[in-house]
């Protein structure tokens, strides 16, 4: 193991050199800094170090994600055109296609269980968190709609797929994300009160909360 390692570091070693041999700069408007490539920081010869991780967050090398206020009146147009044609062929096949994805998504795993799992899976588990939580297709399509809306009335849109996708699937993540788990609390006598603790406050029991 230890050679087959020192092998493929060796490998990564010298195709950096032979990449970093013809200077370039990221290709975002307005960057000075060198690609990754260039650098010896990666194979990335498009983006500089910054540009990369910012594509990576975001979806995009230059856009940011949008906030809740910049997405409003999207959302608002992507309910409305939902209500309106809720009973329309497109409409019905999209739902049934959602709902496809939350049955074969399989069983409820815990989001700190997901660590070391293939992306493929990864997602097909977050298919089961909304399902579980209970989250309407309805409200699956909402999320995409506001986002092409919002990325149709934005002058500095990323309109590249990669983006919309990222931006509606941080939409969707925050509707069913993380895992809480449920203790039963004395509280008078036999009565017990249902308390939920997230996964920081069930590793550091002793802080205050």
């Amino acid at each position: 193991m230890t050679s087959r390692r020192q092998s493929r570091r060796e490998d990564v070693q010298r195709r950096l050199k032979t990449l970093s041999a013809d200077p370039k700069r990221c290709i975002v408007l307005g960057c000075p800094e060198p690609t990754r490539a260039s650098s010896g920081d990666g194979f990335d010869q498009r983006l500089c170090r910054r540009h990369a991780e910012h594509l990576s967050t975001h979806g995009s090398a230059f856009r940011k994600t949008y906030t809740a206020k910049e997405l409003a009146p999207g959302r608002a147009k992507a309910k409305a055109w939902l209500k309106a044609n809720v009973d329309t062929e497109a409409c019905k096949i999209a739902k049934e296609r959602i709902r496809i994805l939350y049955h074969s998504a399989g069983p409820l795993v815990p989001a700190y269980r997901l660590k070391g799992m293939p992306p493929k899976e990864r997602s097909r588990k977050a298919w089961a968190r909304l399902r579980e939580a209970l989250i309407a297709p309805e409200r699956i399509l909402e999320a995409w709609l506001a986002v092409s809306a919002t990325i149709a009335t934005d002058n500095e849109a990323d309109t590249r797929p990669e983006f919309r996708r990222v931006q509606a699937a941080k939409i969707v993540h925050r509707l069913a994300s993380g895992t809480h788990k449920v203790w039963r609390t004395p509280v008078s006598g036999d009565h017990r009160a249902p308390r939920r603790l997230p996964a920081l406050q069930r590793a550091c029991p002793e802080a205050s909360w």
